[in-house]
């Protein structure tokens, strides 16, 4: 792009001291601002939603579980009292490091210091038909398309005679192996058993099949062995079909073909077998890792630039137990976030940097009700308590009191009844207008 045939975004005050435009409200980009707040920088957040997402319960909007606005939380509201803190829904489209600016579709800013923090998205590995045919998760509108589609399929299924006909209408495939596969899997195992027969009577679910396949010989390969054996076990109970050391070749929309296995008919195939880290134009190829992750120092600086910045599921940072990088977790943007925040108010104070260095404080995953394994540096544990940790912890890091609450009802509600009542049908219109004023890609509502 030419500078100067660029407009700079309006009503964005001049800043005092400096300027830290931070691409992206994810974790870490949410919390850096939030720890930068009431300082001498002015922060400008650019992202191309006005809501930060809670990830990690994507599944349960998919599953029915929890509505889009329970996961969700206006960014807008979060900074009503910061006045050095600025939020323009944008997409960034290219960084220019020479002028120190980036471009957007409202506009170009300028910046003494920019921080990426776009997080990852869906990796298919290079097959184009899974990607066209199958769904991700990565967004609440992928989330509500999963819960669309699920629906869907029983309401056509319940309406064919032919059984035969039924069974890959009915049948759901998961492709992936860590939290996110298999907390999907156990989720919808779960409606398969409790929830489901309810609603359609007419159907028969031991015709449908809920099969999770992983590539390697283990699921939720950061946790201990016997967290893993467990998580398999659960899974198990419930019916899920895991298939191990299995590789997917192929999805055509209907059948999942499968290497030295035979093939599986299914019109849902749920794709969360690895992510790819985002970026923008002008990086340059030499500041990427093979995976697409973008090289930074131990300071978060972008190898070797001196203003900008990367974090979370981004970068790629490496330490003495982390040679091929830190794991994409939340844990780890978070910490990151803290640590660059700290070293900017340190800068205030004519004060050296420190180092980011990783803290593991645990991992987790739940399988269904009652059921859950609990790595900590510490102790491992699994079971009703495992799980009453997860839903703690997972709960206390959602945003907004209100958001707490509605969380802690509907699964309140949930265990006592089994009974979510999210299972509705919407199928939200495409507006062409919207995409026109915007100027945005198919592929940029996704998160």
């Amino acid at each position: 792009m030419v500078a100067s045939e660029i407009q700079v975004i309006p009503n964005i005050p001049y800043p005092a001291y400096k300027r830290i435009v931070i691409v992206g409200a994810g974790f870490a980009g949410l919390k850096l601002a939030q720890k930068l707040a009431h300082t001498d920088f002015q922060i400008v957040i650019l992202d191309k939603n006005n809501y930060h997402m809670f990830q990690p319960l994507l599944y349960q909007v998919a599953t029915a579980a929890l509505s889009p606005s329970a996961v969700s939380f206006p960014l807008r509201r979060l900074f009503h009292k910061t006045d050095n803190i600025v939020f323009r829904m944008a997409v960034v489209k290219e960084v220019d490091k020479e002028n120190k600016q980036v471009f957007t579709n409202l506009g170009s800013i300028p910046y003494d210091y920019l921080v990426l923090s776009q997080g990852a998205n869906t990796n298919y590995f290079g097959n184009t038909n899974i990607q066209k045919f199958c769904a991700p998760m990565k967004s609440t509108s992928e989330a509500l398309y999963i819960r669309n589609k699920i629906i869907s399929n029983y309401e056509r299924a319940v309406n064919l005679e032919n059984e035969e006909e039924r069974k890959p209408i009915m049948n759901v495939v998961i492709v992936g192996g860590g939290a996110t596969g298999v907390e999907l899997a156990g989720s919808i195992a779960e409606l398969r058993n409790k929830v489901l027969p309810r609603d359609y009577p007419q159907l028969s679910f031991k015709n449908m099949r809920v099969i999770l396949i992983e590539a390697g010989g283990s699921l939720l390969s950061g946790l201990l062995p016997k967290s893993r054996d467990k998580a398999l076990e659960y899974l198990q109970n419930l019916g899920v079909e895991v298939m191990l050391n299995t590789m997917v070749e192929d999805y055509d929309g209907f059948t999942v073909k499968l290497k030295d296995r035979e093939p599986i008919n299914t019109l849902t195939l749920l794709w969360a077998a690895g992510v790819r880290a985002n970026s923008l134009m002008g990086v340059e190829e030499k500041q990427r890792a093979p995976n697409g992750r973008l090289l930074v120092d131990e300071f978060n600086r972008l190898v070797p630039e001196k203003e900008i910045f990367v974090l979370g599921d981004q970068c790629l940072q490496t330490e003495d137990k982390y040679l091929h990088g830190h794991p994409q977790v939340a844990q780890v943007a978070i910490q990151q976030a803290a640590n660059l925040a700290k070293n900017f108010k340190a800068e205030l104070k004519n004060k050296e940097w420190k180092p980011f260095r990783y803290r593991d404080l645990g991992s987790m995953a739940t399988v269904g009700k009652s059921m859950a394994v609990v790595d900590l540096p510490f102790i491992s544990f699994h079971g009703f308590f495992a799980w009453f940790v997860w839903l703690f912890v997972h709960l206390m890091a959602i945003l907004g009191v209100k958001n707490k609450l509605m969380v802690l009802l509907t699964w309140s509600w949930k265990y006592l009844s089994f009974d979510p009542s999210l299972r509705l049908l919407i199928r939200p219109r495409y507006v062409k207008e919207f995409k026109r004023q915007w100027m945005l890609e198919e592929t940029d509502y996704e998160d």
